[in-house]
């Protein structure tokens, strides 16, 4: 019989996952089985990934808001060759938390 391992320390980054989501949606949601609950969470975050895609920003209220940005172009350095190399703009999602969430 193995020893039971102690649980990890709290100041630990622990990740949640899709399938952790889906889980959550079931256990309080009973209502739903756990393939419509995976359903359920891949239906709300594709949204939220093709809102993004067209521009446009996601708010969720006392969470915080996604919103692309596009970054300007820079100098970057071939790590090879140590060349530099001229890099174009590109976009990035960017989340800033509400303040309701306390950190």
């Amino acid at each position: 019989m193995e020893a039971s391992q102690p649980p990890p320390p709290a100041d630990w980054l622990i990740s949640m996952v899709k399938a952790d989501l889906a889980r959550i949606v079931h256990d309080t949601h009973g209502g739903f089985s756990h393939e419509e609950a995976s359903q359920l969470v891949d239906l709300i975050l594709d949204k939220i990934k093709s809102t993004l895609l067209s521009g446009e920003s996601v708010k969720l209220a006392g969470f915080g808001s996604f919103r692309v940005v596009t970054r300007k172009p820079r100098l970057g350095h071939n790590p090879q060759t140590k060349a530099p190399i001229q890099l174009g703009p590109r976009k990035q999602v960017t989340f800033r938390p509400s303040r309701l969430l306390d950190f």
